[in-house]
């Protein structure tokens, strides 16, 4: 059976995008015989607020969208993560990173004073600047209580994995896609104060549900890349994936949480219906 999730974070209200996506997942799930699950994506503890987590409740069941039970919460299986993060670090795969954000947008800008461009990942970040320390000095700072990240080393990954694709079928580029995790640098698996990263919970929690089919924005069209260098490394299944567009506002942006796009709950409250909503699919 084909299995596909949609899988929000409890950080704010839902707004269009949110429906486009999740329903998107039940049509698709439907059209192939399969089943849609929900999946709370709530590692960010000091984000998540359980009156999101409801509205999120109420707003798929507004919508007609049913999920099978209990739903998964990310918050519930960091556990799974760390086993994870350690099977990389068994490989010599993952290191500690002490910079700050500031640190390293200074690191970066000293780099940038000969009027080089620094590489920039596809998110426009800068790439980590940094360098891997030696054990000693590492396991110094780490009892000292330093703060941390713990990167993966994407060049040794990528020396393990060889070339890698995935599958994909959505509203851009489709077929057979190379993934170019390089792109993305030394990417973060894990912080001090954070057991987890997306990257890490998402291939693990797609492997644990067996996820067959990944419906998700076009925003995650190259952080699939790393998936892939993940599940790869962690001996896990690729699922087939649509990246499908992204709903904008009137300003041409993504609609989005941080920028406050209108929440569902208030088209609601101004009269629009399910069935207005359920044809943007």
């Amino acid at each position: 059976m084909r299995r596909y999730r949609f899988a929000p974070s409890p950080n704010g209200y839902l707004h269009l995008g949110h429906a486009y996506s999740a329903l998107l997942n039940a049509r698709m799930a439907a059209e192939t015989g399969g089943e849609c699950l929900l999946r709370i994506e709530d590692i960010d503890q000091g984000r998540a607020r359980p009156e999101f987590e409801a509205a999120i409740d109420e707003d798929l069941a507004w919508l007609g969208l049913t999920w099978p039970k209990p739903v998964r919460r990310q918050s519930e299986h960091f556990a799974l993560y760390r086993d994870a993060i350690a099977k990389l670090e068994a490989m010599g795969l993952v290191y500690p990173s002490f910079e700050s954000r500031a640190e390293i947008a200074a690191l970066v800008a000293d780099k940038e004073r000969d009027g080089t461009a620094w590489p920039r990942d596809p998110d426009g970040a800068p790439l980590y600047p940094g360098k891997r320390l030696d054990e000693i000095t590492t396991q110094a700072r780490i009892a000292n209580g330093d703060a941390y990240a713990l990167r993966l080393d994407m060049a040794a990954a990528l020396k393990r994995t060889g070339p890698l694709t995935w599958d994909e079928s959505g509203s851009g580029e489709t077929g057979t896609i190379a993934a170019d995790a390089a792109r993305w640098g030394d990417v973060v698996l894990a912080r001090k104060d954070m057991p987890t990263s997306y990257h890490v919970s998402v291939v693990v929690d797609d492997a644990e549900q067996n996820i067959t089919d990944v419906v998700r924005g076009q925003d995650l069209f190259h952080a699939t890349a790393i998936h892939r260098v993940l599940q790869t490394l962690l001996n896990l299944p690729a699922p087939r994936y649509h990246h499908h567009r992204l709903l904008r506002g009137d300003d041409d942006r993504k609609l989005a949480k941080s920028e406050h796009a209108k929440a569902l709950r208030a088209l609601r409250a101004e009269g629009v219906t399910p069935d207005e909503i359920r044809r943007i699919v």
